[in-house]
């Protein structure tokens, strides 16, 4: 017997199990089923049987001996943007324990953000400690990893600042602050609180990035050192430590003051760029520098003013900002007289009365929203009134949308559109920090106690970044992120930024062109975390047999975003 398949015209051929035989002689067939309307798979099965195979269930084959089976492909993702960006390398030339236990944390932490303890008892649900060769880490050998780490944290950014930073280039330079656990730690006090957690000890850190936003290093400072303070030893860590003689250093206007300027101008060939200040703004405008009408024609232009001798002053005025702006105030205006207003009746009441018990619940109420500035309050024993000062709110508004950017660099070397689009690379600062602070890295709270403990884990987590950022940037056509970079170089540099009609379409729609879902980087790590590594045995050879891994195979979006990263580069 056979099985044929025979033409069947326009239609499909029609599967036929056959059989031969002779008959006065001559070899004849003869059909004995049609198997048409079987499945190819049966059919095969069918040929097969009658080929003498003999064929045996799935479960006849192998089986998996493990109750879990760990995830794979997530770590594949990772170890790989890993391999490309040669990390390992990066960290140490040399083998070692520790320099695997580093590689294993921060794989880990991409994977998914905990605490040292928690990692070393979930292991077994990754396949990250087998596929780096770490065994069974437990939490102390992490801590002797991290204290590695830190001894190499100065040679690892010399290594870093020869990759991204270049001569004559920018630096970009901010300073956050994150809360951390306890009252020990060397480094904890109270200062300008970025995290909304009142009362919280803190410490500073300022990450060096370089134009892309790319982390280049970072400095671990008190809780309450101030921000421009910071600046300058990072102007020194680039000359001396990167060998870097020439560049421009770029920090917000909180960062880069007066006196930073005039420190700065001592140093040969490093440049500034910053802004300035709203009460030196309103000063320009006072003097005629800055004219309004001007920005009818164009929403950027130099200025001169002898305050500011030979620097470089390039007005802004975004329209659209103007306009959130002026509407935000009016609503925090109106919310605040509302409140002011139910105060104002309980005193009319007699409900609340002294200018102390008045005062106390007027501070409540007027700092609520920020706005306090912007009103005049009367207190008596017996009765309390309020206005809004409109020349005040008036001053305020003729800043709405305008600022100025400040800078040394010659107008030769980078033109007045393009001061101000260096000015706003900041903005990729500020995105490493969310991302730091967030729940994709989670560098807060932080429950380290000792000052190097707290400076490792820091230096890590920007570590962790640092491939993370790699990874976006490989699988933007799969994020909601906008594929358009180009764009950025030629776009006006004052208008609000705008995606592009493709990134625009994936976030309405939250659909790729091929029909399938954007994700976000997290919700991509886990899809491909939904491959996992099987441990099989055949169950013939008995419960002593030797096992064998079997990973599922990746489904055409895993498959896709573990070939982009193959862009990846170092």
């Amino acid at each position: 017997m056979y099985v044929a398949a025979v033409p069947n015209r326009n239609s499909p051929p029609a599967i036929l199990l056959r059989e031969g035989y002779r008959e006065g002689g001559k070899v004849k067939n003869r059909t004995l089923a049609n198997l048409s309307k079987l499945p190819p798979a049966a059919v095969e099965a069918i040929r097969r049987v009658l080929k003498g195979e003999q064929l045996v269930s799935t479960d006849e084959l192998f089986e998996i001996v493990e109750d879990g089976s760990p995830a794979h492909g997530n770590v594949e993702a990772v170890l790989t943007a890993m391999r490309r960006l040669g990390f390992a390398g990066l960290l140490c030339s040399r083998s070692s324990r520790q320099r695997d236990l580093v590689v294993a944390m921060v794989a880990a932490r991409i994977l998914k953000p905990q605490s040292k303890l928690a990692l070393s008892r979930s292991w077994s649900g990754t396949t990250l400690a087998d596929m780096v060769g770490i065994g069974e880490a437990d939490e102390d050998e992490m801590y002797e990893a991290m204290d590695w780490l830190l001894e190499r944290q100065d040679n690892i950014e010399k290594k870093l600042a020869v990759r991204h930073l270049k001569e004559g280039g920018l630096a970009l330079y901010d300073l956050t602050s994150s809360y951390i656990e306890g009252v020990t730690c060397p480094l904890a006090a109270l200062g300008h609180n970025r995290d909304g957690k009142k009362g919280k000890l803190q410490v500073n850190y300022g990450l060096l990035a370089s134009e892309q936003g790319i982390p280049v290093a970072v400095s671990v400072f008190e809780g309450n050192a101030g921000d421009p303070k910071t600046l300058l030893p990072q102007v020194d860590k680039i000359r001396e430590s990167f060998g870097i003689g020439r560049f421009v250093i770029v920090g917000d206007r909180g960062m880069i003051t007066q006196k930073q300027v005039d420190a700065l101008c001592e140093i040969e060939d490093v440049d500034w760029l910053t802004a300035l200040r709203p009460e030196a703004i309103r000063k320009l405008l006072e003097a005629g520098a800055i004219q309004m009408s001007l920005f009818d024609e164009r929403n950027l232009f130099e200025i001169e003013h002898p305050d500011w001798p030979g620097e470089r002053l390039i007005a802004c005025r975004n329209p659209e900002l103007a306009e959130r702006r002026r509407a935000k105030r009016a609503s925090l205006l109106e919310a605040t007289a509302n409140e002011l207003d139910k105060v104002r009746r309980m005193v009319g009441r007699g409900r609340l009365r002294g200018q102390d018990a008045i005062g106390v619940r007027v501070g409540k109420v007027i700092n609520k929203y920020k706005v306090a500035k912007h009103f005049v309050v009367h207190i008596d024993d017996d009765a309390f009134d309020f206005q809004i000062d409109q020349v005040k709110v008036g001053a305020e508004a003729a800043l709405d949308g305008i600022y100025v950017v400040r800078t040394s660099v010659a107008r030769e070397t980078m033109d007045a559109p393009q001061a101000v689009r260096s000015y706003k690379h900041l903005s990729n600062v500020e995105r490493a920090f969310r991302c730091l602070k967030s729940i994709d890295l989670m560098v807060r709270p932080i429950w380290h106690h000792l000052e190097d403990r707290v400076r490792a884990h820091i230096f890590l987590c920007t570590l962790v970044y640092y491939v993370q950022w790699h990874m976006t940037e490989a699988w933007r056509p799969l994020l909601f992120a906008d594929e358009d970079q180009q764009a950025k170089a030629a776009r006006d540099p004052v208008a609000p930024a705008k995606r592009s009609a493709k990134a625009l379409n994936k976030v309405h729609s939250k659909r790729l062109d091929d029909g399938s879902p954007v994700q976000s980087f997290r919700t991509l790590i886990d899809h491909l975390g939904e491959i996992v590594r099987n441990t099989c045995r055949c169950p013939a050879a008995g419960p002593g047999a030797p096992t064998f891994h079997k990973t599922t195979t990746p489904n055409a979006k895993q498959r896709q975003a573990l070939d982009l990263l193959g862009s990846i580069k170092p």
